[in-house]
């Protein structure tokens, strides 16, 4: 079956940086577009990085120039770089396989996240 496992998340001063991965298996790896999401307790899960099977990018606003994702298609792995992290980037990352659309989640069901936490 389709699963998502991330890892690398952890407690960080502001400024700092972090490596997250994700270990995605069950399909075709590189025949999706992957992405990242975020999401706060009480708020709705965030979309904040896109990478198209052929390496192409999208960010959100909040994290342009600051995060940068990749992949390792032979791997089946997806890597999202952080720096200049903010207490604002606080939350749960998840990873995830995308429609053709690059906005659509399919509806796997979600791996266990690996909690960020920004604070002095």
């Amino acid at each position: 079956q389709v699963q998502f496992v991330e890892s690398g998340g952890g407690l960080v001063q502001p400024g700092g940086s972090l490596r997250l991965s994700c270990a995605a298996s069950g399909f075709i790896f590189n025949w999706y577009i992957m992405g990242w999401y975020r999401q706060v307790p009480g708020k709705q899960r965030e979309l904040v990085a896109t990478i198209t099977n052929g390496g192409s990018e999208n960010y959100a606003d909040s994290v342009k120039g600051r995060f940068t994702i990749s992949r390792d298609n032979a791997k089946g792995a997806l890597y999202l770089q952080m720096n200049s992290l903010k207490p604002e980037d606080t939350a749960v990352y998840y990873c995830g396989r995308l429609s053709g659309d690059a906005k659509t989640r399919v509806s796997d069901s979600w791996g266990q996240g690996t909690q960020v936490t920004v604070s002095s």
